[in-house]
């Protein structure tokens, strides 16, 4: 399914750290679950138009399968069913999850 990843919150926002934001420690380690993109993304568009995705930006991980490029996080919209964490070069889908189970995706 082709996808089309426009960044369209401005990435100047996670350049500069916010003010009174906390060091991550061993307890924010964030476990990633691939996820199969049909579970997260509705059917491809039958015309084949590409999925077009709106992202918030890069978060610190990088993605563990092609390991090259930060994970970008895309929040429920349109066609996309559940919040997760794309990789626009190999247009992998994760779950992110604490150690202790609970989410880090959840609102």
């Amino acid at each position: 399914m082709p996808v089309h990843v426009p960044e369209t919150m401005s990435n100047r926002m996670s350049n500069h750290p916010a003010p009174g934001r906390r060091h991550h420690g061993p307890d924010d380690t964030l476990i990633l679950s691939e996820l199969n993109p049909e579970t997260v993304l509705d059917q491809a568009d039958p015309h084949g138009e590409p999925l077009n995705l709106v992202t918030f930006g890069n978060v610190r991980e990088a993605c563990p399968k092609c390991q090259r490029h930060h994970l970008k996080l895309v929040l429920r919209q349109g066609r996309v069913r559940m919040a997760h964490l794309f990789c626009a070069d190999c247009q992998s889908c994760f779950d992110a999850r604490y150690p202790n189970g609970a989410s880090a995706l959840t609102i």
